[in-house]
């Protein structure tokens, strides 16, 4: 196969429906329209530190496959952190950044990194494009490559081509053919299970509304609420605020019919809501904010509204983001998180690899007890 390789510093000079063809059924945030709109929002880019080296493969003229890839100066918002390995880099005289990273920018979303389309030999347009990455850590002097949040599959076949696999954990929902939100909660253990009835009533009984809007459903007042909560919500925990306002523009006009939103009003007035995403049989919970205190609301906004229009709508997956032991209680949960890793130096590069086996080995034992303390019934 014939292939050329190229590096672009943004997705301005490629066509979109040629790189959405590559786009798994699945995957909202490596769409064209997504990743485009934080590059010209000025969500990534230099001032953030997340600098576009996007890999792409060509047949011809054809474009066959890509790797979204972003050069880094910290590692802040990729949520598979890896702060000891900087510090251990430049205790040993390496430097650590730049480094470069694969993921949708802030986004702990499972999803192929490595993106082929269907009618050309995989094999070799992966290998191209890793080759791709090596040489674009060649010309920015990256000391390492991360491939942040693959599948299963794509782990399996990436660590083929040398790099080192690496293991962390999320709590995920899967749909096991719920006929309704009661039947979900049916196969909790009965403590359980009143807890959740408890923290939906108290919600019922707020006096607020919630309601289920997708992206082209939302007005100038839910769009204008949903960039307050969010800068708000990053104010609150101490993070830094990546999305603009421009951002939020841009989607609405790109990729809206991509969002699932809950919102609870207090009259016509939003209070709170939770950002989603969805494509095909998957939903994404992404971001979370409010203007006030209401007990429980969280809950319901970011897990149980969301699964139960899961069941309805025959969905089969619902990530709610990195983090949060909290999930378990309502029946997301802990499942297996794969990334892999290039290093330069052959020193850290020997270390990294030494860890990685007792770490792995840490986070499955982690698995099965978070397991035992699940909330459904034990059969």
């Amino acid at each position: 196969m014939d292939l050329r390789i190229e590096l672009h510093g943004g997705l301005e000079q490629i066509e979109p429906s040629a790189w959405d063809r590559l786009v798994g059924a699945n995957d909202p945030f490596v769409e064209y329209a997504f990743l485009r709109a934080l590059e010209t929002s000025g969500s990534v880019g230099p001032q953030t530190g997340w600098l576009p080296v996007h890999i792409t493969a060509w047949q011809g003229d054809m474009l066959v496959g890509a790797l979204p890839l972003y050069a880094k100066e910290h590692s802040w918002g990729e949520f598979i952190f890896d702060f000891a390995w900087a510090r251990a880099a430049s205790q040993v005289g390496v430097h650590y950044y730049p480094k470069l990273v694969s993921m949708a920018p802030f986004t702990p979303a499972t999803g192929r990194r490595l993106l082929i389309a269907d009618d050309v030999p995989a094999d070799e347009v992966r290998q191209g494009l890793i080759a791709g990455a090596r040489a674009a850590a060649d010309e920015v002097g990256a000391s390492s490559i991360h491939l942040l949040f693959l599948t299963q599959a794509e782990r399996g076949q990436v660590i083929e081509l040398g790099l080192l696999p690496r293991l962390s954990v999320q709590y995920h929902w899967e749909n096991d053919g719920y006929a309704s939100f009661d039947d979900y909660l049916a196969r909790f253990r009965s403590r359980k299970r009143k807890q959740v009835i408890k923290e939906r009533r108290a919600v019922a009984e707020s006096g607020l509304e919630v309601r289920l809007l997708k992206g082209p459903e939302l007005g100038d007042l839910e769009w204008s609420a949903l960039r307050r909560f969010y800068r708000s919500n990053c104010a609150a925990h101490g993070s830094q605020a990546y999305l603009t306002p421009t951002f939020f523009e841009t989607i609405r006009e790109t990729h809206a019919h991509r969002l699932l939103v809950a919102m609870a009003f207090e009259g016509d007035t939003p209070r709170a809501a939770s950002i989603n995403f969805t494509k095909g049989a998957h939903l994404y919970g992404r971001y979370w904010g409010c203007g006030a205190h209401y007990e429980h609301l969280h809950f319901e906004l970011c897990y149980y509204r969301l699964i139960e229009h899961a069941i309805e709508a025959g969905l089969s997956h619902f990530e709610a983001g990195a983090q949060g032991f909290h999930k378990l209680k309502r029946g997301l949960l802990p499942t297996e998180i794969h990334s892999a890793h290039w290093v330069r130096d052959p020193h850290l590069a020997r270390a990294v690899g030494e860890f990685l086996p007792s770490e792995a080995f840490s986070v499955k034992a982690e698995i099965a007890h978070l397991m035992e303390r699940s909330p459904f019934h034990r059969t």
